[in-house]
């Protein structure tokens, strides 16, 4: 796969699938820069990775680290649009409004954002290559996650949008939907969710593993490799596409 002297940008690189995309494009040989929401996060980053303090879901945020990578690198090969947040595990009608828009701000808006000020770069080079992530609540939706799902559907149809609009200047735009993904978050998750189902965190885990043909979670490293092949010369006229890296998922709402 081909990456010679392609830089890429990673929101929320700082912390789990980001991170894990940042260092399997390092490790390609791609330069590296990322934002993430913590200061000491951004200040301790390995050597040779750029990284600059930022809100995904603020357009004076993004426009200013947009600024930065055109003066310091004149242009972009790779758009990573990862950030994102969980939201609330509720049933729709206990969901605050304020928590319905914090949700879908950070995760629909925020790639919004990212590829409004990344388009420009491309289209001058006329090459490029957005990376959005999704989730597999983007394709079946989530029972007590209605601003998530809604918010990673709608990602979905940004992306095919940004597919067609960027074709003709040779620029694709894919979608990954990772499934659940060992980590912290997730574990929030599961914790949240137990607690909203009357169920242990156990048999919450259990049943999203269940639900699975591979009867597995996922690990970033999975995702970070799908990334990273379709920021690379491999994937070339791969576009408009959403790929699921999930273990295949049959039941995105098991009954256990």
């Amino acid at each position: 796969m081909s990456t010679a002297s392609k830089r890429v940008l990673i929101t929320a690189g700082g912390s789990g699938i980001g991170r894990a995309m940042a260092e399997g494009f390092a490790a390609a040989g791609f330069e590296v820069w990322v934002t993430d929401l913590n200061p000491e996060t951004v200040a301790n980053l390995p050597e040779g990775w750029r990284g600059t303090v930022a809100n995904a879901a603020d357009e004076a945020s993004v426009q200013a680290l947009f600024a930065e990578i055109a003066e310091v690198w004149g242009g972009l090969e790779v758009l990573c649009a990862n950030a994102g947040i969980a939201g609330p595990t509720a049933l729709v009608e206990d969901i605050a409004l304020d928590d319905w828009r914090s949700c879908v701000s950070v995760n629909l808006e925020g790639a919004f954002l990212a590829a409004k000020y990344a388009t420009p770069m491309m289209k001058a080079a006329k090459a490029g290559s957005i990376i959005v992530t999704s989730s597999t609540a983007g394709q079946y939706g989530y029972p007590n996650r209605a601003p998530y799902a809604a918010a990673k559907w709608a990602m979905v149809g940004l992306t095919k949008t940004l597919a067609m609009e960027l074709g003709p200047f040779g620029i694709r735009a894919n979608v990954i939907c990772p499934g659940a993904v060992e980590g912290p978050r997730m574990e929030g998750v599961l914790e949240r969710e137990a607690a909203a189902k009357g169920m242990t965190r156990d048999q919450v885990y259990e049943g999203y593993a269940s639900g699975t043909s591979m009867r597995s979670f996922v690990e970033a490293q999975d995702i970070a490799n799908m990334a990273v092949f379709l920021g690379s010369d491999a994937a070339r006229l791969v576009s408009g596409q959403v790929i699921a890296v999930d273990g295949h998922t049959e039941n995105p709402d098991p009954k256990i």
